[in-house]
């Protein structure tokens, strides 16, 4: 990779590396991220009632995608490991009318303050979350489908605010 690069995680001679934040400021940062898992019509109602055999679908899916955020530097090679100050992660019914099949979206909004943005952070809890979803639910449909993961906001830092809506 040379010097010019855009791709912080290398250095001069190509080599991968942590990026050093120590010389940047610490400020509020905040990511949002969403996602959504597409899914029979039986197995949107059997979550929605709450009556899957493993239990409430969604309420451990959160805890999953919370656990997940604090754990993304232990996942991510080059990440760094944040304090993170909040991890929200809710779910909302896709219209079918929308999305052509029942989905569940995820939203999952992490803030810290620090030297770096919560970006990854926000992105593995919405995939945990998921993923978490397809596991309980894999009995009954195993063509669920993970989609349209993305980073819907970022705040704080020196590059500002990015939304993509």
């Amino acid at each position: 990779m040379p010097p010019s690069s855009p791709l912080t995680h290398f250095d001069a001679q190509g080599q991968a590396h942590m990026v050093d934040v120590a010389a940047k400021p610490a400020t509020h940062r905040i990511a949002v991220a969403c996602g959504r898992i597409v899914m029979e019509a039986a197995t949107r109602d059997l979550v929605r009632s709450g009556t899957a055999k493993k239990g409430d679908v969604l309420g451990i899916a959160r805890v999953a995608g919370i656990m997940a955020a604090k754990k993304t530097s232990e996942l991510i090679p080059l990440c760094h490991p944040l304090a993170l100050t909040r991890v929200a992660v809710d779910f909302d019914w896709a219209e079918e009318v929308v999305t052509k099949a029942p989905s569940v979206e995820c939203t999952a909004t992490v803030e810290t303050v620090g030297p770096t943005g919560v970006e990854m952070e926000a992105l593995t809890a919405v995939q945990v979350a998921l993923l978490t979803i397809y596991d309980m639910c894999k009995a009954v449909d195993r063509g669920m489908t993970i989609t349209d993961v993305r980073v819907r906001e970022k705040h704080g830092g020196k590059s500002g605010s990015y939304v993509n809506p």
